[in-house]
């Protein structure tokens, strides 16, 4: 499946220049989500098998369940992580004002 991969490389780009570019704090971690969205596009597109099925009924063809399982997991870190930087952020311009 080298749409998603692509897709995801593309995606990556699209937040790396976010991150070069911009001097917000706020665009600065939307940057960071962007990326992060990317790269599990990416992954979940390397583990992808046309024709597959689950390991729990198991054909001819087995699909990895663990990129999807990690990404997953990246997926619940990095919304509370972003949580964590726009609360900080409120706080530094509360500090600030």
């Amino acid at each position: 499946m080298i749409e998603a991969e692509l897709a995801g490389i593309i995606i990556m780009l699209i937040g790396f220049y976010g991150l070069m570019s911009k001097r917000n704090l706020i665009k600065i971690v939307l940057s960071i989500n962007i990326v992060s969205i990317g790269l599990v596009l990416f992954f979940v597109g390397m583990g992808y098998r046309e024709g597959a099925s689950a390991p729990i009924m198991p054909r001819e063809i087995v699909a990895d369940p663990l990129p999807a399982a990690l990404m997953l997991t990246t997926l619940v870190v990095d919304v509370a992580i972003t949580a964590l930087a726009l609360t900080i952020i409120l706080r530094m311009r509360r500090e600030a004002a």
